[in-house]
């Protein structure tokens, strides 16, 4: 999947695309046909960088509703010859998962059209399991034949049957299949699902990897065959070695971080961090300054994970160099650091927005450690995130952040967070949101009153509002 095309932050297109709670807003004030336009535009072309973490089906179904929008749109994206041709869930996935939400909230054209896809679509697998969620018995039922149909009989068929009964993420479907009062269905499920259960119990059996009783050195073994074949191995070989490795191994630990090949330079660097060795800054540092790029990598992973006072400390001296392991000091000090960094936490901050823009992913961390330590001034910078950043998930944090530093958030962005795709975003704006606002307290009895949302952000609703209030 390519890197979506996100338009400028100041746009409807661009509000809509990063599922800010102004989108909302301006579209149900903007020309009907406008806000359809752009609405069905980010349904049919997922505006996510990482669409299997971001939420926006629940936030385009309910502006969908508002808008009273019509489904020909996306209907036609579903049955274009290109589903044939591209079978990435990617490409139809946000606009099923939207229409399961139009489903759930009571549009039969929806479910009509779920159903439909699911005989015939190709990535039918994520239609079927909104039907899950939503459909009735006899709807999922009509539905066993066309998808049976899609598995041939002979052995290669039964095999891909088998696979995807034991991977579907809603198993409802086919335990109705399994009881069918048709016999040729129903033994056929019952079959796939046998093997199913036994693929997965022989998945689970097989070893894979070292285990205990290894040498210290054919783990490094191990990591580097791993990185010859492009799998980072160093990871769980550095967790083999808390096994297998004792005292008197120090000494070749030692030398692996500081001469071995890049596997085990790997392993024993977050080996010697994981284990909290007096050594091991030393190291870290001469390995960003000679190391290899995943050498250099590995040696900054190790450093972040490392929580004692001496590593802290030690990012105090690191925060104002200008490369990789002064950027990852920064991080560690927004993540352990006291009040006595707050100025060393906003210059990264400052920094990285600076020299890599509002979606650098180094942000997540700067953004929280903004906000856990009170840094009033970074207030600006937070808000420059917050608008223009093409992540929810950082904007969320963003929220949390100006939650804690800016008073002015309550009365400004906390307003349009009501109205935000994500469900953390939309508990922080619960819990802080000026209740003077009229469009606030309507927005709150709205959100208590939705069987959609979540139960953590209906909590932070009643704890504002009360039950009493939230029920009228």
């Amino acid at each position: 999947m390519f890197d979506p095309v996100i338009a400028p932050s100041g746009t409807l297109l661009g509000l809509l695309q990063r599922g800010r709670g102004d989108g909302t807003l301006h579209a149900l004030t903007a020309p009907r046909t406008e806000a359809l336009a752009a609405l069905n535009h980010c349904v049919l072309h997922d505006p996510r960088h990482d669409w299997q973490v971001e939420n926006r089906s629940l936030y385009y179904a309910r502006l969908h509703l508002d808008l009273d929008g019509g489904l020909d749109a996306i209907e036609a994206h579903l049955f274009d010859p290109e589903d044939v041709l591209d079978s990435e869930e990617s490409r139809t996935g946000l606009a099923l998962a939207v229409l399961g939400h139009l489903a759930s909230y009571g549009r039969r054209d929806a479910l009509a059209l779920l159903r439909r896809y699911a005989a015939h679509g190709t990535n039918w697998a994520w239609a079927l399991d909104e039907l899950a969620l939503r459909d009735d018995d006899a709807g999922l039922r009509a539905l066993a034949e066309p998808v049976l149909a899609r598995f041939s009989t002979d052995a290669e068929g039964e095999a891909e049957l088998a696979a995807a009964v034991r991977d579907a993420f809603e198993p409802r479907p086919w335990r109705l299949w399994a009881e069918d009062p048709r016999p040729s269905i129903a033994a056929r499920v019952r079959a796939a699902r046998e093997t199913g259960c036994f693929d997965r119990w022989q998945r689970q059996m097989r070893p894979a990897g070292p285990r205990p009783g290894w040498s210290v050195r054919a783990v490094f073994a191990w990591a580097q065959s791993g990185l010859e074949r492009g799998a980072a191995l160093h990871v769980p070989a550095a967790r083999c070695l808390m096994a297998v490795a004792g005292p008197e191994d120090r000494r070749e630990i030692l030398e692996a971080a500081r001469h071995g090949d890049d596997g085990a330079r790997c392993t024993a660097l977050r080996y010697l961090a994981d284990s909290g060795d007096l050594g091991v800054l030393d190291l870290i540092e001469e390995a960003v300054a000679n190391g290899s790029a995943v050498v250099v990598q590995a040696a900054v992973d190790s450093f972040e994970r490392m929580r004692d006072a001496v590593a802290v400390d030690r990012a105090r001296g690191w925060a104002r160099r200008p490369d990789v392991l002064g950027a990852a000091a920064g991080r560690v000090l927004a993540c352990r650091g006291a009040a006595q960094d707050r100025e060393l936490v906003l210059a990264a901050l400052r920094e990285a927005v600076r020299g890599e823009g509002p979606d650098a992913p180094t942000l997540w961390t700067l953004v929280d450690g903004a906000g856990r330590l009170g840094i009033a001034c970074a207030a600006p910078v937070l808000r420059h995130i917050y608008r223009e950043t093409a992540s929810s998930h950082l904007r969320g944090r963003a929220a949390r952040a100006l939650a804690a530093t800016d008073p002015s958030f309550p009365a400004g962005f906390a307003v349009e967070c009501l109205w935000d795709c994500e469900e953390t975003t939309r508990e922080i704006a619960a819990r802080h949101a000026e209740t003077g606002d009229l469009r606030v307290v309507e927005r709150l009895r709205r959100l208590a009153a939705d069987p959609a949302e979540e139960a953590e952000v209906q909590t932070a609703v009643r704890s504002r509002i009360g039950p009493d209030a939230a029920a009228r």
